[in-house]
C-alpha cells in the first residue's frame, strides 16, 4: 500500500521514499510513500522526478501507485521525489475552483454537476440542465468570485462515509473513512484531489464558452494564473481587431456585428446576381446550340467560373428544355452536369456513374450534381462522358 502523502499535504513539494517493487526494466516504480497525485477524479496526474528521472505519467492501482518513469531507474532504493510544482498548483487552482462553482450552481440553480475535465488549457463542467442563460453564466460568475475574495478556509478532513452523507453535495458510492473537502459554508464533497487552504488562493474565476451536450450543458472555466493568461489573450486579440477596425475595444463587438450583417446582406446580393448571370450565360449558349439528332442540346461550361457560377449555371441549364450540361473548375477539379427535366435521364445517377470509372466521388439529384476527380486529365474525361451520352427523346 502507497501511502498517499497529497492526502495531508498538498504543498508537499519534495519527498524522500523507498521503492518497493520495480517492474519494465524500471521503468515503473513503487513507493512506500508518494506526493505523487495519480490521474484520478478528471484531474490529471502529476509530473516531476525520481531519483533525477523524470516522471511521465502516474497511475493509481486502487491500494498503490504506480510511477512511470522517462528512463529506466537504475539507483538504490532510497529515493528522492520532486513534485512539478507549477503544474502542480495550476491544477490545484482548478480543481478547488471547480467545486467552488459546482457548489454555487446547485445553490443558486439547482444545477447538479455531472462530470468535470481538468485539461492543459481550459477545464470544463457538465451540469444536468436543459440550458443556461448568459445572466444566469454572470451570476454564477460574479458569486463564485465574491466567495474567492472573502478568502474562505478548504478544509481536508477524514470521515466515516455513513456519517457525513447527508452533508456531501453529490452522494459517494465508498463506504468506510471518506477524505472529505469542506468549502466553509459553501460545499462539501467526498474527493482525494489536491486543493487549496483558502478560497483566495484560487484567484480570479473565468467562465467561458456554454454548449449543450444531449440534455445537458457544458461550461468552461478556467482559474488562478490561466484566468490572467486567458483574459490577457483575450485583450490582446481585441486590442488588434480593434487596430484593424480603427476603432475602441468597447467598439468592436457592434461594430464586427454591422459589418456581419452587411457582409450577409451583400453575399444575398451577390448570390442573387451570380443566379442572374449564369442564367443569361446558359440562355444565351443554348440559343447557339444546335439540337442533336436526339433533339438534345448538349451546352458545355466555359473555363474560369467560379464553385458558386459554376452550380448557378447548371441549375439554369437544368430550367431549359432539352438540355444536357456539364462544366468544370479545373483548379479544385469540381464537376457539374445538368439534365432538364424532359429528358428520360438522371443527372445524379449519369454523372456518378462517370466519375466512378476515374476513380472519382459525387452525385446529386435528377436535374443536377456534382463531384471532383482525382487527376486533372480526368476533368475532361468526365466532361465529354456526360455530354457525349445517349439521351431518350424530349417528353412529349
Amino acid at each position: 500500500m502507497t501511502n498517499r502523502l497529497y492526502y495531508t499535504d498538498t504543498y508537499l513539494r519534495t519527498f524522500d521514499a523507498t521503492i518497493v517493487e520495480r517492474a519494465d526494466d524500471g521503468r515503473r516504480l513503487y513507493l512506500d510513500r508518494s506526493a505523487f497525485y495519480p490521474t484520478s477524479g478528471g484531474q490529471p496526474h502529476d509530473r516531476g522526478t525520481l531519483g533525477g528521472v523524470d516522471v511521465i505519467d502516474v497511475v493509481d492501482e486502487e491500494e498503490r501507485v504506480a510511477h512511470v518513469l522517462a528512463a529506466p531507474y537504475a539507483g538504490p532504493d532510497a529515493v528522492h521525489g520532486a513534485i512539478d510544482w507549477p503544474r502542480r498548483w495550476d491544477f490545484v487552482q482548478q480543481h478547488t475552483g471547480q467545486h467552488l462553482l459546482s457548489g454555487t450552481f446547485e445553490a443558486l440553480f439547482d444545477m447538479p454537476t455531472v462530470s468535470v475535465h481538468f485539461g492543459d488549457a481550459l477545464s470544463t463542467l457538465e451540469l444536468r440542465a436543459p440550458a443556461l442563460s448568459p445572466a444566469q453564466l454572470r451570476r454564477v460568475e460574479e458569486h463564485a468570485n465574491a466567495l474567492v475574495a472573502e478568502n474562505r478556509p478548504v478544509i481536508v478532513t477524514f470521515e466515516d462515509a455513513e456519517a457525513v452523507a447527508a452533508r456531501l453535495r453529490r452522494p459517494s458510492m465508498r463506504t468506510g473513512t471518506l477524505r472529505i473537502v469542506t468549502i466553509e459554508g459553501h460545499d462539501v464533497s467526498a474527493c482525494g484531489g489536491t486543493h487549496v487552504r483558502a478560497t483566495g488562493e484560487i484567484g480570479a474565476l473565468l467562465l467561458r464558452r456554454v454548449e449543450k451536450i444531449r440534455d445537458n450543458v457544458r461550461i468552461e472555466f478556467v482559474c488562478g494564473a490561466r484566468a490572467i493568461r486567458r483574459a490577457r489573450a483575450d485583450y490582446d486579440a481585441l486590442s488588434g481587431i480593434a487596430m484593424r477596425l480603427s476603432a475602441s475595444v468597447d467598439e468592436v463587438a457592434p461594430l464586427v456585428q454591422a459589418q456581419a450583417d452587411e457582409a450577409k446582406a451583400l453575399a444575398s446580393v451577390n448570390r442573387k446576381l451570380t443566379e442572374e448571370v449564369a442564367g443569361h450565360r446558359a440562355r444565351i449558349q443554348w440559343e447557339a446550340a444546335t439540337p442533336g439528332a436526339d433533339g438534345v442540346r448538349r451546352l458545355r461550361g466555359v473555363d474560369g467560373m467560379s464553385s458558386d457560377e459554376l452550380r448557378a449555371w447548371a441549375a439554369a441549364c437544368a430550367a431549359l428544355p432539352a438540355t444536357v450540361a456539364a462544366g468544370a473548375v479545373r483548379s479544385s477539379r469540381t464537376i457539374a452536369a445538368a439534365v432538364s427535366a424532359d429528358l428520360h435521364a438522371n443527372a445524379g445517377a449519369l454523372l456518378k456513374e462517370a466519375l466512378q470509372r476515374v476513380g472519382g466521388r459525387g452525385g446529386g439529384s435528377p436535374r443536377t450534381a456534382q463531384g471532383t476527380v482525382p487527376e486533372d486529365g480526368h476533368v475532361d474525361v468526365v466532361l465529354s462522358a456526360v455530354l457525349d451520352a445517349a439521351y431518350g427523346p424530349a417528353a412529349s
